[in-house]
């Protein structure tokens, strides 16, 4: 992997295809504003699933047209639903496009549509 990423808070691993490829392809500005959500929290906040590979993302059922594969979408844990709470609103406050809400994890896009789009699992 020869990825350069600037991020205060986040490391190119986090964001790499869990296939096993190693391909990475994040969207610089969604980073950025991954990272203004780290710092709004004040905490360290996990990623699950960032860049994904057309391949791997048919494999763990994600949407053909997933952020996913554009490098414009965060999968981030919640243990708790305080944290879960915290981390909508942050997404929310900092005008994430896509946000879906899961059990033990929120995700986060940066679609661009005027329709902003808020779901649950």
């Amino acid at each position: 992997m020869d990825y350069k990423m600037t991020t205060k808070y986040f490391s190119p691993d986090e964001f790499i295809c869990k296939c096993g490829c190693q391909k990475i392809a994040m969207n610089a500005e969604f980073v950025s504003k991954l990272d203004e959500l780290r710092e709004w929290l004040g905490r360290p906040v996990w990623i699950t699933s960032g860049f994904r590979c057309a391949e791997h993302n048919r494999q763990v059922g994600g949407s053909p047209r997933s952020y996913h594969l554009k490098g414009q979408a965060a999968d981030i844990v919640c243990e708790s639903g305080v944290d879960r709470y915290q981390l909508l609103a942050a997404a929310i406050r900092l005008g994430f496009g896509g946000i879906g809400i899961d059990k033990n994890f929120i995700h986060v896009d940066n679609r661009a549509e005027v329709v902003k789009r808020i779901w649950a699992y």
